[in-house]
């Protein structure tokens, strides 16, 4: 039987997890997006220029 401070260490490395998964799942899956995407787009020029295609 785990002892009370091997418990708590459990939950604590549970909500960490879930905290991590939590805020870095979408980028995550952004980021596996345009890396396995072909042809592969420029992160830069979408993040920083997202209006530049509206001017045209």
């Amino acid at each position: 039987m785990p002892s009370e401070e091997t418990k708590e260490r459990i939950v604590k490395v549970v909500e960490i997890g879930r905290t991590v998964l939590h805020y870095g799942w979408i980028p995550l899956i952004i980021y596996v997006g345009y890396t396995r995407s072909n042809p592969q787009p420029s992160l830069i020029k979408c993040v920083l220029f997202p209006w530049v295609e509206t001017w045209h």
